[in-house]
């Protein structure tokens, strides 16, 4: 462990050789399904006529809600399921919003399915949607009125504690929709053999996916296999289930033979969830000191009126620096949308943003430097709760991303820095991510001839899942890495966590770990044995292999969350508990340019410095950092899914119009990885990355836009017109 291998499935990703769940065989030849989707955002269909449909050469079927088979209803995540909506595919003439599936087509080819969707008549009667904040129809619900557990925060009064302070600031942001674009697209391919149903799909959680889909076709789930070996990005829109699934299962049985169904790009915008918009109010103070008093913050989510989706997140914000005093409040907008649903760093993306902006603004308020102003604020327990962080780095990064920026040379002035025609900004952040678990299970074979496999039902999303449980295994069984073989994305495997939430590598090594000291017990090695010992012993053993199944659950919960699991639920721990706080830190510097003339915006040079516990594989961890930075870079300046507000549709649906950073935007990335022991947070003492880096940029962006310029930004992205 810890060492820098490459990723065992690098040369085939590269060449193209890996196989995808859509690149999977299936028996027999496979029709092929497109989904009509509404036309309208809000009404009802008031009538359908297929004959032009069925008389394209090829076709086999339209099933619409008058012919649909029956369904039973499927759970969402907040209910203990995996569904991303309440909403059963082609349940009847409403139309919630817009891009709801209203038809499925299945043909011979693709050509026919699509050719077909196009004389699809379908009459609807329209009313007026609600799009966004400010539409017409919006209905806002406190947060604790849709979802029961959730609590308001109140820690002493935050109210006198800001009339009292020195220092203070009021301030509104705003975070955009956002869409995940992964490059592989949303598929289903189904098949039944007999009573048995296989269906090939990418997804971060095979083993709910199974149950799920076997809740919502009314059929036994040990009669259901997921397979999915690779996932081509997701970032939390395939971890729950979509209407596609028992669409293209229904119609494989009505047929009688494999059916292949993809959501097309625009089709994903609304098929899948996507990061809801935010408004949030922050009001902070601090006394002439410097040291922060009253922190009040209250958030509004624009969400579906079919699932009231939340984030929430407060929580995790109210426990980063030392408040005296906290309030927070949550609110649900709702309208005629899609329903929202993961996406990296859900919840830590919009609070974090308006957290840290504000905490720049206090900072220059007060006229202190806002890296000492973090800093002075440091906190070693979690000031609501009360319990103390397992480890927590924060200062140390600072320190670090400082001295690697330069920020020492950083004159405080707005308007100061300048080359030629370009301002020179320099903006700082914080970023956090809480450090979350759940219960895995893994069997691991050790073979005489100084091989292994690993088996867990576990997700390669694209983080290098494969390669860090094998160095797992490797360093407890004193085996070369590249000697073990990996298996993974199989709901026929033992089951491991939803690949989300920057899960799945502390609750998978820690499952494979706990195997492996099972067959090191097995074989008489004590805990202290050497490499060379364990090589001697696995090569003396009397039978050809020996295999033990390890299973692990977070210091919260018991051995009835690995029971569940194994029935597709979820048990997540991580942030704070009523024992612990859990999270991982960093600290962001970033410069940026803008053209006095054009406005133009330039980030030639970002340093982050993070602190996560053990790192299995710094290459993995340095390619994770990497790309959350530059997804960061992206939600400041450029991501923003637009939509019409009259008619309540996403106007830029496509990756050409949704705009993402091309190397053009990208300047100098510099990734410093901050030593971090922590002996209490599991057995390897790892925390989650991969959702850490593009927490803090956005506010370390508006930061130094503000240095450039003197201008305060806070409705993201920040565009050129913003600034004009």
């Amino acid at each position: 462990m810890g060492q820098p291998i490459a990723r065992y499935e690098a040369l085939q990703k590269v060449t193209g050789a890996k196989i995808y769940a859509d690149d999977l065989p299936v028996p027999g030849r496979p029709a092929y399904a497109w989904m009509v989707t509404s036309g309208i955002a809000k009404g009802r269909i008031t009538s359908i006529d297929d004959s032009a449909a069925l008389a394209v050469p090829g076709v086999q079927m339209v099933m619409t809600h008058e012919n649909r088979p029956p369904l039973g209803d499927a759970k969402t995540f907040s209910s203990g399921g995996l569904a991303i909506t309440e909403l059963a595919p082609l349940a009847g003439p409403e139309v919630h919003h817009d891009g709801q599936p209203v038809a499925l087509i299945v043909a011979d080819t693709f050509e026919a399915a699509r050719e077909a969707s196009f004389k699809l008549k379908i009459a609807y009667t329209e009313d007026t949607p609600t799009a966004t904040f400010g539409s017409p129809g919006a209905t806002q619900k406190n947060l604790k009125e849709v979802n029961p557990s959730f609590e308001p925060i109140r820690f002493n009064d935050a109210g006198a504690a800001l009339a009292g302070s020195a220092h203070t600031i009021d301030s509104e942001y705003y975070t955009p929709i956002q869409h995940h674009n992964a490059i592989e697209l949303f598929s289903t391919t189904a098949y039944w053999d007999g009573p048995r149903l296989v269906l090939h799909e990418p997804s971060q959680f095979v083993w709910g996916l199974k149950n799920a889909a076997a809740e919502q076709l009314q059929t036994d789930s040990e009669t259901v296999r997921i397979k999915s070996p690779f996932v081509g990005g997701a970032f939390g829109s395939k971890a729950a289930m979509t209407h596609r699934t028992a669409l293209a299962a229904m119609a494989s049985k009505q047929l009688g033979r494999p059916v292949k169904l993809v959501a097309m790009r625009d089709q994903g915008f609304t098929h899948s969830g996507h990061r809801q918009e935010t408004r949030q109010r922050v009001r902070l103070g601090c006394d002439a000191s410097g040291k922060l008093t009253g922190y009040d913050h209250t958030q509004w989510e624009f969400t579906a009126r079919t699932t009231p989706y939340s984030n929430g997140g407060l929580e995790k914000t109210a426990a980063m620096y030392d408040f005296k005093a906290v309030k927070s409040d949550n609110y649900v907008v709702q309208g005629d949308r899609n329903v929202p649903t993961f996406m990296r760093s859900p919840a830590e993306v919009p609070t974090v943003y308006a957290l840290e902006a504000a905490m720049n603004e206090l900072a220059a308020e007060a006229g202190i430097d806002p890296v000492e102003f973090r800093k002075m604020n440091d906190t070693r327990v979690d000031p609501v709760k009360g319990v103390p962080y397992t480890s927590r780095s924060l200062n140390q990064c600072l320190d670090a991303a400082a001295e690697r920026f330069g920020w020492s040379r950083r004159n405080p002035q707005p308007r100061s820095m300048r080359q030629g025609e370009w301002l020179i900004g320099w903006g700082c952040s914080m970023a956090m991510y809480p450090t979350q678990m759940s219960p895995s299970t893994a069997r691991v074979t050790l073979k005489r001839n100084g091989t292994a496999s690993i088996e867990v039902a576990a997700h390669d999303v694209g983080t290098g899942c494969y390669t860090i449980a094998a160095q797992a295994a490797g360093e407890r069984l004193g085996i070369d890495p590249t000697r073990i073989s990996v298996q993974m994305g199989d709901s026929r495997l033992p089951p491991g966590p939803v690949s989300g939430g920057s899960i799945s590598t502390a609750s998978v090594t820690s499952a494979v770990a706990n195997a492996c000291d099972r067959l090191n017990e097995r074989l008489g090695l004590p805990a202290d044995a050497t490499a060379d010992q364990r090589r001697a012993a696995i090569a003396a053993m009397s039978m050809p292999e020996l295999d033990a199944t390890g299973s692990w659950f977070p210091a919260e919960l018991d051995q009835k969350a690995v029971d569940a699991l194994y029935e597709g639920g979820v048990r997540i721990v991580g942030g704070s508990t009523d024992k612990r706080a859990m999270y991982a830190f960093g600290a962001e510097m970033v410069e940026v340019r803008i053209n006095e003339r054009t406005r133009e915006v330039r980030v030639p040079r970002i340093v982050g410095a993070f602190a996560a516990g053990h790192i299995m594989n710094p290459r993995t961890a340095h390619s994770q950092y990497l790309g959350g930075l530059i997804w960061g870079i992206g939600s400041a300046l450029h991501e923003s899914t637009e939509i019409d507000h009259k008619r309540a549709r996403y106007t830029n649906d496509n990756i050409a119009e949704y705009l993402i950073p091309v190397n053009a935007d990208i300047g100098e990335v510099d990734i410093i990885m901050v030593p971090e022991v922590d002996d209490e947070i599991n057995v390897l003492g790892v925390k989650g990355i991969g959702e850490l880096a593009n927490v803090g940029t956005p506010a370390a962006i508006t930061d130094a836009i503000w240095h450039a310029t003197g201008i305060r930004i806070r409705d993201l992205p920040v565009r050129i017109e913003k600034l004009l």
